[in-house]
């Protein structure tokens, strides 16, 4: 009955304005006046929207068109006397005779307002209602011929209609009370309107009634329709406002508990502060709350249940109490079944791994594998891969370049030094200081079930002693079958870790517990060649520097010739990470003169790096310039890369002995002795005296004796080194060789073939002999690296001798 109260603020502001005769209570007087009013035949008429003029209601309406505000000015200064219709449609701006209804109510101006935007405020009493005959014209504005329709007449003696009245009186009058916003003057309105046909029609203005029902009240000569009409929004009212009553009832004994809650809290805790007691009570209230919007599985969620309710059941100032709700909190807080989505993008994820590392194909292809795979059958069990390689090769990094490839977040803990198996599984609750596992307490830092874990330094982990064995633990970890159903001590119940990728970095697998072992996928990491390292510095490490040291602006550049000196020449690593220090301190050494303004070359030369870098720390041996009676090239794997190594031997009066030198290893030796005994038993074959043993003595010597040698891939060197001195014929200086030998002269595949034809390739020696059972691992390297080399298979040391000796 919102309208009502409108109504009777505007009815209030014109009688302040000096319409006070014309307040909407008709006696049967005025009824019998209006009633006997003549309607002229034509009328100009003004529409309406969403709204009707009733007989004996008076409505102020708001003039805007200007059809409208012509027909007011024309009007107001002769009858005052308009025709009201209301729009079919009131989206129309500009209706014709055809937007609006056929029925409509004679109105009679009562005020007229100028208003400041140019509108008219425009009061109306309607009088009676007519029919539109025929339109006579819409210019300037609509004028018709109407035809006055007969009042209505009400009822006599019809008890129905009678107490429809009554309950209508008291129905508006009810509404009227429970709206704070409808004036008192309403409810005296409805007691003195007299004839019941106007009470209809005023309350039927305030109603909130669809336009064609309003419409219907109009055109309708049956007063019981038209109460039943009325009749019916009303009871409607009511029931929405008693809802609504209902509600605002509820809320507001709501807030005023929580009011109430609040002010008791406040000075619940002023007096605890002052007493020194706390309270626990919301601090178990959040947690539980926090516990049941958990996505866990029925029996952590029972463990919580049980117990929580042994916290409650404690004592917060005992000691136990901060035990017990740390593990509570411990369990809320672990990512129960939430994982992050993978990106199945493969171009995206090939495109992040090429640029974070240059190189590493076989670990990428592997991590391109698994996402293929994963998509196609949605299995989110995730490899143990294990990075084997000599330090500084990105094995760490790449960590980092796979979780960012799967958009997976990131984990790493380092096992170096780890003695303690509980760093695994945690320690039991009973114990002082107890805590959970690393695994564990690293899956709640990263809130994630299916992280990229890094398990780093693998290989260094702490052997079986008094504190339990944690390479023993770790095979719970990583062995797939088992880590769907990991046990922490501390948590006392199983976490899955199944869909957890995780990638172990060693740099020596001979340490790792062979069980340990078996359950990773082992990749292994070659060191980079002089090549790869030119790449990785252009790319990566020298832009790097150029930011951290604030040089990014000052267009500092490394011509090719001076990084390839500073790796040859002060660098010997099988990673970049001393070559990096060296870029580092050379940007360091030029931010000087750029800060000072005085930087005047960009482009660094080898003579600016000798000058920076001082004396070189390295330097690699070279090929011989001419055949040599005695020595042999031989090619060696080294942990920082492959090197070239000279052979020597030499011969003088004795009684067949053989001697070594040069810091050799076990393996070392043996492969000397082996060839030794060859050339013994096959001396004949070799065209060398078969007493020689008995006259001479053999000396074997390794030059650079302060770094230790071993190794069974000099055993080829070796014994073509004793051929050659014991037959006087000197080996050519264009080849270079490597393999084990058996005692049958079989020669038998090696490893670190790749950098083995590097380090020969970088000497100048395009000639290689390689055992025929390393042909596979040969062509498997990539092809910009062997187009200038010439590989000689050979499958025994005839072969060999054959392909090397040199005749005077």
């Amino acid at each position: 009955m919102s309208e009502i109260g409108e109504l009777m603020n505007n009815i209030a502001f014109f009688m302040s304005e000096g319409a006070e005769d014309f307040f909407p209570v008709i006696s049967a007087d005025d009824e019998k006046h209006i009633n006997s009013e003549r309607v002229p035949k034509e009328l100009p008429i003004i529409t309406l929207r969403n709204a009707v003029l009733y007989p004996g209601s008076i409505m102020p309406i708001t003039i805007g068109r200007d059809k409208s505000l012509k027909l007011i000015n024309d009007v107001s200064k002769s009858t005052n006397i308009v025709g009201v219709i209301a729009q079919k449609d009131a989206n129309v701006e500009d209706p014709d005779f055809d937007d609006l209804f056929e029925y409509g109510t004679v109105g009679k101006i009562i005020k007229i307002l100028q208003m400041p935007d140019h509108t008219k405020m425009v009061v109306l009493q309607g009088r009676n209602r007519f029919r539109v005959i025929e339109p006579v014209t819409t210019e300037p504005y609509h004028i018709a011929k109407v035809q006055k329709i007969k009042p209505i007449i009400e009822p006599k003696n019809n008890q129905e209609f009678s107490a429809s009245i009554e309950l209508i009186k008291n129905y508006a009058k009810k509404l009227i009370k429970q709206s704070a916003n409808v004036p008192d003057e309403a409810s005296m309105a409805i007691d003195n309107i007299q004839s019941p046909i106007y009470l209809l029609y005023f309350i039927s203005t305030s109603l909130n009634l669809p336009i064609e029902k309003k419409q219907r009240i109009l055109e309708s000569d049956d007063p019981i329709e038209i109460a039943n009409i009325v009749l019916e929004k009303l009871a409607s009212d009511i029931q929405i406002l008693e809802i609504k009553e209902k509600i605002e009832e509820r809320v507001k004994s709501d807030i005023d508990k929580q009011q109430k809650d609040y002010f008791l809290n406040v000075q619940l805790k002023a007096i605890q502060d002052e007493l020194g007691v706390s309270t626990n009570e919301q601090e178990l209230k959040d947690l539980y709350e926090k516990a049941h919007k958990k996505q866990w599985s029925e029996e952590v969620a029972g463990l919580f249940d049980r117990e929580f309710k042994k916290l409650q059941r404690m004592n917060p100032a005992a000691a136990e109490y901060s035990v017990q709700l740390n593990y509570l909190e411990l369990l809320v807080d672990l990512p129960w079944n939430e994982y992050t989505k993978d990106n199945y993008d493969l171009k995206r994820a090939r495109k992040v791994l090429d640029e974070d590392h240059f190189g590493l194909e076989k670990v990428k292809d592997r991590i391109i594998e698994f996402l293929a795979v994963t998509k196609l059958n949605g299995n989110m069990r995730s490899p143990i891969l294990c990075l084997v390689g000599p330090p500084g090769v990105g094995k760490t990094s790449l960590g980092k370049s796979i979780a960012r490839a799967l958009e997976r977040k990131y984990i790493r803990i380092s096992l170096g030094g780890l003695h303690d198996e509980a760093e695994i599984r945690g320690h039991r609750k009973t114990y002082v200081g107890a805590m959970p596992g690393r695994i564990i307490q690293s899956l709640r830092k990263v809130q994630s079930s299916n992280p990229v874990f890094m398990l780093d330094e693998i290989d260094k982990v702490g052997a079986l002693s008094i504190q339990g064995d944690p390479q023993a633990a770790l095979l719970e970890v990583l062995d797939p079958e088992q880590n769907t159903h990991f046990y922490d001590n501390y948590l006392e119940t199983e976490f899955d870790l199944s869909k957890v990728m995780f990638i172990a970095t060693a740099n020596n697998i001979a340490s790792i517990n062979p069980a340990l072992l078996d359950r990773m996928e082992i990749i292994e990491l070659h060191g980079y060649v002089l090549e790869e390292k030119l790449e990785i510095a252009k790319r990566f490490l020298v832009p790097k520097q150029l930011e951290e040291n604030g040089m990014a602006k000052s267009g500092l550049k490394f011509s090719e010739n001076s990084l390839k000196e500073i790796i040859n020449n002060y660098t010997r690593e099988s990673g970049v990470r001393a070559l990096e220090k060296r870029i580092a301190k050379i940007i360091r050494n030029k931010a000087v003169d750029f800060a000072s303004g005085k930087l005047k070359k960009t482009t660094l030369t080898v003579n600016d790096i000798k000058e920076i870098l001082g004396v070189p720390i390295f330097k690699r041996e070279k090929a011989l310039t001419q055949p040599m009676v005695g020595v042999v090239l031989g090619l060696a794997w080294t942990p920082v890369g492959g090197e070239i190594l000279f052979i020597e031997a030499s011969t003088h009066k004795g009684d067949g002995k053989l001697s070594m030198t040069g810091n050799l290893g076990d393996v070392m030796k043996e492969s000397a002795t082996l060839a030794f005994e060859f050339i013994k038993a096959n001396a004949k074959s070799l065209n060398i005296e078969e007493d020689f043993y008995q006259k001479l003595n053999i000396h074997i010597h390794v030059p650079e004796g302060a770094i230790p040698k071993d190794g069974p891939s000099a055993g080829v060197t070796m014994l073509t080194a004793m051929t050659s001195v014991l037959l006087n014929k000197p080996v050519r200086n264009d080849i270079a060789m490597t393999g084990e030998i058996t005692l049958r002269g079989k020669v038998l595949p090696v490893g670190g073939i790749k950098e083995k034809i590097l380090a020969a390739s970088r000497a100048g020696i395009t000639n290689i002999i390689l055992p025929a059972d390393n042909m596979a691992d040969y062509y498997d390297i990539e092809k910009h690296y062997t187009q200038n080399l010439h590989p000689i298979f050979v499958e025994n040391m005839i072969d060999v001798l054959k392909e090397v000796l040199v005749n005077k």
